[in-house]
């Protein structure tokens, strides 16, 4: 037994290993975007299917909900079928692909740097450019302390749903289960927002997403808090900012990991955002205890690797226990 939970977890370990040595190549075709292409197409039939209405979005946006995850797990499911009947071998190696694909750490600590090194230059025409590459709100506004606290924001809240998330579902189902939650996952990016196109299409998508990380978001908001304390980063602070600030966005689960890594530097994030040429009033997270700097991001990405393994360690240790019961 112990033996099939080294095979269930060695493309994990390996999966991991592999991003953090090549991270997200742009020249290498990622399965993300086959996943954005299918949500796509799926819209627009869908659409052409189902009448404009209020309650034809929502059946509409229902359909698309359920149909992007099961194809995402059935197709990955099949390629490992086909793989384990030519060799186990070979299912072992295209599962560390898979994994390492559905990963994203190294990635989002190589998109925080690149705004973090023009920060250190004072270029904030530069800063602002490369932190429009990973936020959703305008940037042209953003002084440098709103880009840094954007980045710092953007590894916290993505610590959670790019990295341990998948690690979870990567533990419990494989790469199967693990491209599943991908497929939730880069749904509610493309339709699960709360505007005039998507407010009820992408409604299904949006709570199909609070649902899946909704384990996720606390478990890697405990994670971080012990990863603080044992990098010596303020522990105690991340604990008691997540008790109180964990609630401080319309999200169910974003302000989790934000909490936490908000109370381990000693800053405070999130408030007020432009977006699409709106300002939206949005409660802060944390205390400013002192200004947010630019070494707050690699501090942030250091937090980051450390929840990741501390994870991955507990992930493996319960499938143990699980394994010895």
């Amino acid at each position: 037994m112990l033996i099939g939970l080294c095979w269930h977890f060695g493309p994990i370990v390996a999966g991991f290993l592999l991003d953090q040595l090549f991270g997200d190549p742009h020249w290498l075709p990622h399965p993300v975007r086959g996943i954005g292409w299918l949500i796509d197409r799926m819209e627009g039939g869908l659409r052409r299917c189902f009448p404009s209405t209020e309650r034809g979005l929502l059946w509409a946006g229902l359909v698309l909900a359920a149909a992007v995850p099961l194809l995402c797990w059935g197709a990955s499911a099949l390629v490992l079928v086909v793989c384990g009947w030519i060799h186990p071998w070979l299912a072992f190696g295209v599962e560390s692909v898979m994994c390492y694909q559905i990963l994203a750490l190294k990635c989002l600590r190589d998109e925080s740097m690149a705004v973090y090194r023009p920060i250190v230059k004072g270029d904030l025409p530069a800063a602002r450019q490369a932190v429009s590459r990973i936020v959703g709100r305008d940037t042209q506004v953003l002084s440098m302390e709103g880009v840094t606290k954007a980045a710092v924001e953007t590894v916290a809240e993505n610590t959670s749903d790019g990295v341990i998330a998948p690690l979870l579902f990567l533990a419990v189902g494989g790469a199967p289960l693990g491209f599943f939650y991908k497929g939730v996952n880069t749904m509610d990016s493309m339709v699960g927002y709360r505007n005039e196109r998507y407010l009820y299409f992408g409604r299904a998508a949006a709570r199909l997403d609070d649902l899946c990380n909704w384990i996720p978001a606390r478990l890697s908001a405990w994670m971080m808090i012990l990863a603080a304390a044992l990098l010596g980063l303020d522990g105690a602070g991340a604990a008691r900012i997540w008790r109180r600030d964990c609630r401080n966005h319309p999200s169910p689960n974003s302000a989790h990991t934000e909490a936490a890594c908000a109370g381990a530097l000693g800053v405070q994030l999130a408030g007020d955002a432009w977006y699409f040429g709106h300002l939206h009033h949005k409660p802060t997270i944390g205390d400013p205890l002192r200004p947010v700097e630019a070494e707050d991001i690699p501090r942030a990405n250091r937090l980051a690797f450390g929840t990741a393994v501390l994870s991955l360690g507990l992930l493996f240790l319960l499938g143990a226990a699980f394994v010895l019961v």
